[in-house]
Parts: C-alpha cells; structure tokens; sequence
C-alpha cells in the first residue's frame, strides 16, 4: 500500500474522557509493516495533538524506531515515512451536497506530507484545503462540531423558555431564518444523537485541562443538550396527567429511534435514552421505526424490543414522535393516536386537542 488511512471510532468512556483504544489498536497493528514512503493519513475525530502525541510514537516505536516520521521540509531519507491528519466530514441522510464537492482540509507533519494527502483526497474531492498542521485539522474538526452543538443547545433553551411563554419557538426560527445575513437556523429536538455532536465536545474540553482552561460553553451545552430527554418524559408525564392518566402504567409508542430522520443509525441517538427513562417511570413502552427491526444491545443499553407496527397506534395511551421519518403518516397519526406528543414539530400544520408539541 501507499497510503493507509485510519477511520475508528473515537468514543466516550463511562467517565466522559476520550477512549483512544481503537486508535492505538490500530496504529500497532499497522507499524510492523510500514515502509518508507509510504503515507499514514488518521481521520478519527479526536483532541488537537493526537496525531503527534499518541499515533506517530506508536508508529515509529512498533516498528523498532527502524522508520520514522518526515518532520523537515525538503528531501525525505530512506527510513522515512509520512503522516497526516484529514478530518471526516459527514452528514448522513443528506443528498443535497455530493460528496466529492465537501472540502477535504489536511494537515501534514511537514508540507511533503500535506501535498501528499492532498494528491491522495484530490483524485475524488474537488477541492482540498490544506493547513499548517494536523493540530489545525483536528481543531477544525471539533469547531465544526461545537458549533452545532452550542447552537443546538441555545435554541433548546430557548424552546423551554418559549413553551412557558407560550410561543411557538418552530415559527420563530422560521422568521427569523428570512433574515438573509447573520442568522443561521438551528432546531431543537429530544436531544443530541450521532457519533460526532454529542462527543467530539468533550474531547476538546478534557484537552483543555492540560492547559488549565475551562470550556464553559461547551459544558453548558453538554447540560442543556444532555437535559432535553428528561424535558421530553416530563411533557409525555403531564400530556397524561391533562387525560387524566399517570405514566406509571400507561402504554407509550415511540415513534422514530435514529437520532435523525430517514437513517438506520441508533449512536447516540436520544430515543433510547427516552425509552430507558419512560421504563424506570413505569410506562409500557413499545416503539416503531421502519430502520430498525429490533433493538437489542449496544455501548449504553439493552432494550431487547422489536418493532411494532404503527397501525397499532390506537391501542396506546401516547404515541411520542422522537425522530421525524419522511414515511411517517401524520396526519392518519393525528386522527387515531389518542395522545400525540411532538418533539420535532412534525406535526406541523396539523391541529387537534390530542396533539402536545414539546
């Protein structure tokens, strides 16, 4: 091979700090066998530094220190090899931008190894970006991230403050989107879901321990994010309790478990948090979702429920929209659900007493 690219998962553990394990996995397996010349390209979401502080001393100690990583600029030596960093940028369930038109940043050890990757990235993206150092790659990356996630969280606030004030947060956001500078429209929802929002935050924020300095934005991001299932099982206790009926026992039908519309992806995803909240409370609880079959046992839980279909919906105290699939039909759930909760506003446009918007 001339160039190995290394794109793991980069997780959590139980303590909210960064989980490198398949990333120092990886990298020894692959240093036995580099060659000289040959390109090592990581695309793992991780905290600025980890290229040059955890993969290139795994990379040059597991070959016996017999190669090493090209530093300097200019004519590389025979017992060297090159390394960069080139984040991933994704954004499934998105078909309005082809992928090959999503800039591609690189960061190389040495400019040698950023025109490399590029030359690599180059032959399927259109146009690469190239940075002074994988340090700036990586900082990139979490950037991008943080920004939705703050984002998200203000406008999750916002929601709770307008529901009290009993103001429609969903057309807010739509008027103020016709602003044509300086706003960019963020929506809220149940809470963070997928591999990247939800964890790529707190990877910045336990880096940034190592220089005394505390990221107080994107910990009260992570508070307010991390809050909103909770909102979500007290808004499905008190739509209940409006009937005339306790949580505890009721029967609930979620709707949607992919932490975003119209995907087979369960990271992460809010729902089964919910789901693992309205148990405890004692709900009933059932779910659809044409992704997903079964959910049986993953990182952080163990449902073991299969799916059921949503022709049932009548036989259920709440159905409770969590993720808002295009295949939904709303309005025929409108007319046979004998509670609705809305976490998305797919309800939009429809009107009836038995439909609660949270």
């Amino acid at each position: 091979m001339d160039a190995i690219i290394i794109c793991v998962p980069t997780p959590l553990d139980e303590y909210r700090e960064p989980d490198l394990s398949f990333i120092t996995n990886t990298a020894r397996a692959i240093a036995p066998h580099l060659r000289a010349g040959q390109l090592v390209v990581l695309e793992s979401t991780s905290y600025p530094g980890t290229t040059e502080e955890v993969l290139v001393p795994i990379l040059e100690s597991g070959n016996g220190f017999q190669l090493k990583v090209a530093r300097q600029t200019g004519p590389h030596g025979t017992d060297e090899f090159f390394v960069a960093f080139s984040p991933e940028r994704e954004d499934p369930g998105n078909d309005s931008v082809a992928r090959r038109d999503i800039p591609k940043v690189v960061g190389g050890l040495n400019s040698q190894a950023s025109e490399l990757a590029g030359t690599l990235y180059g032959a399927i993206f259109n146009r690469i970006v190239p940075v002074s150092s994988p340090a700036v790659a990586e900082m990139t990356k979490l950037l991008e991230n943080i920004y939705r996630c703050v984002n998200i969280a203000l406008v999750n606030e916002l929601k709770l403050l307008s529901l009290r004030m009993g103001v429609d947060i969903w057309e807010v956001i739509e008027a103020a989107s016709t602003k044509p500078f300086g706003f960019q429209p963020f929506y809220p929802g149940p809470g963070l879901g997928g591999h990247c929002i939800p964890v790529d935050p707190y990877y910045l924020s336990w880096k940034a321990k190592e220089w005394d300095f505390q990221t107080r934005f994107i910990e009260l991001a992570g508070d307010i994010n991390s809050a909103m299932p909770y909102h979500v099982v007290s808004s499905v206790s008190r739509a209940l309790n409006q009937q005339g009926k306790a949580l505890k026992g009721a029967k609930v039908l979620v709707l949607g478990v992919a932490y975003k519309k119209d995907i087979d992806d369960l990271r992460e995803s809010p729902a089964l948090t919910i789901i693992e909240l309205l148990q405890k409370d004692g709900a009933e609880v059932s779910y659809n979702d044409p992704y997903f079959p079964f959910i049986g046992k993953g990182r952080h839980y163990d449902l073991q429920l299969k799916c059921t279909p949503v022709e049932e919906i009548g036989n259920y105290d709440c159905a409770l929209i969590v993720t808002n699939h295009s295949d939904y039909p709303y309005d025929w759930i409108a007319q046979h659900a004998s509670l609705v909760v809305d976490t998305r506003n797919a309800m939009k446009g429809i009107h009836g007493d038995n439909i609660v918007r949270c």
